[in-house]
């Protein structure tokens, strides 16, 4: 069964915006493609064990694995060890090396969870970091130059070779998305033969 994995970002939750919506969309255009949205632990190591097992036993032919901000950069890892597609929606790129700024105290918008942004959270995601992708045309990137969080020009040069849509304004939020979602499906639908896998770290 073709199958859908939408993967959220920091501190967001299943219900984020863009996860609604593609679900909601899904339900009502595409209800052969299952849907998982795994809740994913603010722990790198935890969060990326919940995205083997969203990912389960579905073949990489089947899955599409769609991430935004650092659930984009989960969405790269399980391609990688998968050999699935991936939508990567303004994803953070080597985001070790951004996080050290956040360091401290920090809360979920949509849970309320309060926990602290350690080295060892840092250092999780340096372990996890894939140094390029390998199969390019098993990508997608979905951004928006007024991303305020991230620099969408380091997601244009990590995923050259993938396919692109990079729309003027915006925000890190992805202010689009609707008008993707439609492609985002088709493209989940085709039959296409999965890259080598990896595995996951």
């Amino acid at each position: 069964m073709k199958t859908l994995v939408y993967l959220h970002g920091f501190i967001s939750s299943p219900a984020s915006r863009k996860a609604v919506m593609l679900g909601d969309y899904l339900r009502r255009h595409a209800p052969e493609i299952a849907y998982r949205v795994p809740e994913l632990d603010h722990r790198p190591s935890l969060a990326v064990a919940q995205v083997r097992a969203a990912c389960g036993s579905v073949s990489a032919a089947d899955l599409v694995v769609v991430g935004s901000s650092l659930g984009g950069f989960y969405a790269t890892v399980a391609a990688e060890a998968t050999g699935c597609r991936a939508v990567v929606i303004n994803p953070a790129v080597h985001p070790h090396a951004h996080f050290g700024r956040y360091l401290g105290p920090q809360r979920n918008l949509y849970t309320g969870e309060a926990f602290e942004l350690t080295r060892q959270h840092v250092g999780e995601l340096a372990s996890l970091d894939p140094p390029c992708i390998t199969h390019p045309q098993r990508y997608w990137l979905l951004a928006e130059t007024g991303d305020e969080v991230l620099d969408y020009r380091e997601a244009v040069v990590f995923y050259a070779g993938a396919r692109q849509s990079v729309a003027q304004g915006g925000d890190h939020s992805l202010q689009g998305f609707a008008g993707f979602m439609p492609d985002v499906v088709a493209w989940a639908r085709e039959d296409r033969e999965a890259a080598p896998p990896g595995a996951f770290p």
